[in-house]
């Protein structure tokens, strides 16, 4: 365990790093701690030798390690309360009573990237607790309909098929079938329903049902994937640690993996959780903080992305405040 003293000054590191972005000298701590040069250039070698803190090449100061920042997360981080700015401008987006909640939770993303410079993440999906209400098609041209779901907590999603020589009676059809049997299931449960309840018998009723089946099943299959949005990747190029064109291109191509940004969703939590460096799967050099969230209409996971050199409070409390938003849908 580390002394008070050592504490005060690799807390001091961190948040003079995180706000210079260069290495910290013991003259900066030592006018801050008013102790002598020789003192504060110990303790900072005993916290080296602890594996907290790294000397870089190119100066004498010395910057946070994983293990320093993962330990005043754990040990030194002072919760923050949402300075007044910060707090309006996500204000004035939840109060918005045009939005539909997905758009609050993308915009409040929006603003928290744009404020921080870092990236932002949403996962959702429909929640257990919608139940199918309505399934309805509008045709386009002979080959193309717009097929629209609705569910009865007025969650809606609609994709366009090109059903080449598909009759659009037959794609009525199917969507009355469909309504019939398959209406007031919850929707993660419709896909395992249409399977077992609505492929055996569609052939009594429609000539080419499977290719007409098919592209039916996997609109509702999208609908229960989460949906991914990546918001603020060019974020990194404001950020000195991203300033090499490889570490950036390999960052970028990692951000437009979808299987790796749900990874982000590995868990169940319902707290604020951080990874730091190798503790993610995104990249070693970046730090995920994130939250699940569930509302009546969706569940979901909300994350921010960047430098392990983040502002760990300030982010931790911005994501706190959009969950309790989200979650006040939930209880209204």
């Amino acid at each position: 365990m580390l002394s008070n003293r050592q504490n005060q000054i690799l807390k001091m590191i961190v948040e003079y790093y995180v706000k210079q972005a260069k290495p910290v000298s013991s003259k900066q701590i030592c006018k801050k701690l008013k102790c002598s040069s020789a003192t504060v250039r110990s303790e900072m070698a005993n916290l080296e030798n602890e594996g907290l803190l790294e000397k870089t090449h190119t100066s004498s100061g010395r910057i946070p390690s994983e293990e320093g920042y993962r330990y005043y997360v754990d040990h030194l981080l002072e919760p923050k309360k949402m300075n007044g700015e910060d707090m309006l401008k996500l204000q004035i987006i939840f109060h918005n009573q045009s939005l539909d909640l997905s758009d609050c939770i993308k915009k409040s993303l929006q603003v928290v990237s744009d404020m921080t410079s870092y990236t932002a993440v949403v996962l959702g999906t429909a929640s257990h607790e919608n139940l199918l209400k309505e399934v309805s098609v509008v045709p386009l041209s002979d080959s193309q309909v717009i097929v629209i779901i609705v569910t009865d907590k007025g969650k809606v999603e609609h994709k366009t098929l090109n059903l080449d020589g598909v009759n659009v009676a037959d794609v009525k059809k199917t969507v009355d079938l469909i309504n019939k049997l398959v209406v007031g299931t919850p929707i993660d449960e419709v896909s395992a329903k249409l399977e077992f309840e609505v492929k055996p018998i569609i052939g009594n009723y429609v000539f080419q049902h499977e290719k007409l089946y098919d592209a039916i099943y996997n609109v509702f299959n999208d609908f229960v994937n989460p949906d991914i949005n990546v918001v603020g990747r060019t974020k990194f190029l404001e950020q000195p640690e991203f300033s090499d064109v490889t570490k950036i291109k390999n960052l970028f191509s990692k951000l437009d993996n979808d299987d790796l940004i749900r990874e982000i969703k590995h868990d169940n939590s319902n707290n604020i959780e951080v990874y730091i460096g190798s503790e993610n799967s995104i990249d070693e050099d970046v730090t995920v903080i994130k939250t699940n969230f569930k509302s009546s209409s969706m569940d979901g996971t909300i994350a921010i992305i960047g430098p392990k050199r983040m502002e760990y409070d300030r982010v931790m409390s911005m994501l706190e405040y959009i969950k309790e938003n989200i979650e006040s849908d939930a209880s209204s």
